[in-house]
């Protein structure tokens, strides 16, 4: 990368590490340069919430509204009816309707603690691509946009061709979502003079599609930009934990869970991620990156702290990390650690130990918590569980912290 940005956003897309690929920097950083650039990334539907894996793109947004550009958050209420097969082995169970509302619903909740939504020329735009994507009539769309788009090309994107070359299903259904998101690029630009749209470098094409599309149908020249898709570095997606996704939403993930993934950050990814999820500046991300030993572990609680409060607020963060001392330093059980609520109906006459940890979030079956058993790793207060039992109700006289390995712990509390 040599290109030298004069806008404040391409500098800092550059600097921290946000930027894969641009579809033209030059031209996008003279327009930034020039005003205010109202840019938008889409983020469909699937499920309740966003997890960890969309917070790069969730930052860009925020670091562009904090530079002077507008964003317009998409809700794919439209496009999610049809399923994105990018880099997908199979197609997406199909959702109705109410699902789909319901999921944008909670997915909304998250987006307020990163950008501001005003009236102002730089105020974010919670937009839905429903409202223009349901009422198009199919035959005017295929002969209005559909005629723009080479089915030649089309295979030719990685997203499509990676499904075909593996002999898996791809539906015509599917195969139509990338006509769909161009024309979104188009429709907000219309609509909003959008200039640039963002997303991950899986969604390239799907970008690429939407310039070409937007400069053949009203002559206007748009931009995209792609952020790297993450792994940790010990190679897994980013985003995912032993116990499945991190999600953003409190009532899926609560503040101590998400503060605590931060805080397990690997060594070699702490400066990395203080560049990408705080806005600590360039130099501290690179000195508490560059530490060593113990040291490096007042860095992960710098981290987890400055991520957790963005979402969740001050005040989570340091009931956060004043639980994390309690249970880590001080073996004790801490007030905000997550909690599983049994009544006398749950234990009836006993109930497996495997299955408390399975309720409290701690193994995904009773399998996996076999396994945790036979390796030594699991404890009830702070005693080692070296097999599967039935625990009777009078063991349930207080309540009982649940340990997996040294870093995750829950506790189990009895209704009444």
């Amino acid at each position: 990368m040599t290109y030298h940005p004069k806008s404040d956003f391409m500098t800092i897309m550059i600097e921290r590490g946000f930027l894969a690929d641009c579809t033209d920097y030059q031209g996008l950083d003279e327009a930034l340069s020039a005003g205010v650039v109202p840019a938008y990334i889409g983020f469909d539907a699937t499920a309740r919430s966003l997890h960890v894996g969309s917070l790069i793109q969730i930052m860009m947004l925020r670091w562009l509204q904090k530079t002077g550009g507008k964003p317009l958050t998409l809700m794919g209420g439209g496009t999610t009816k049809v399923g994105d097969p990018s880099f997908r082995a199979d197609e997406r169970p199909l959702l109705d309707d109410a699902a789909i509302q319901a999921n944008i619903d909670g997915i909304q909740q998250v987006f307020a603690a990163y950008v501001d939504y005003n009236d102002s020329p730089t105020g974010a735009l919670m937009l839905n691509n429903d409202e223009w994507l349901s009422d198009l009539k199919y035959i005017p769309f295929l002969r209005d946009i559909g005629r723009y788009f080479s089915v030649n090309r089309m295979l030719s994107f990685e997203s499509v061709k990676s499904r075909l070359d593996r002999e898996q299903s791809l539906s015509f259904l599917e195969f139509n979502y990338m006509i769909l998101q161009a024309y979104d690029f188009l429709e907000l630009n219309r609509r909003y003079g959008c200039l640039l749209q963002m997303g991950g470098s899986d969604q390239w094409g799907n970008i690429v599609n939407g310039i070409d599309l937007t400069r053949r149908v009203i002559d206007t020249e748009v931009f995209g930009l792609t952020s790297p898709l993450l792994t940790t570095a010990d190679g897994r997606k980013m985003g995912k934990s032993a116990d499945g996704a991190i999600w953003l939403n409190a009532e899926m993930c609560s503040p101590y869970q998400f503060w605590q993934f931060w805080r397990n950050t690997m060594d070699a990814d702490v400066g990395r991620f203080l560049k990408l999820y705080t806005e600590l500046p360039i130099e501290e991300c690179e000195r508490l990156g560059a530490l060593a030993g113990s040291e490096i572990n007042d860095a992960k609680i710098i981290l987890a702290n400055e991520v957790t409060t963005l979402l969740h607020g001050a005040e989570a963060a340091q009931a956060a990390e004043a639980t994390s001392r309690e249970v880590f330093e001080k073996g004790g059980v801490g007030d905000d650690l997550p909690t599983v609520t049994l009544t006398a109906a749950d234990i009836g006459e006993g109930i497996a130990n495997t299955a408390l940890f399975v309720k409290a979030g701690l193994s995904p079956s009773g399998k996996e918590a076999k396994r945790l058993f036979a390796s030594g790793g699991a404890s009830i207060n702070d005693e080692v569980v070296k097999e599967p039992r039935l625990m009777t109700p009078d063991e349930f006289a207080g309540d009982l912290k649940l340990s997996a390995g040294k870093k995750r712990h829950a506790l189990v509390k009895i209704a009444g």
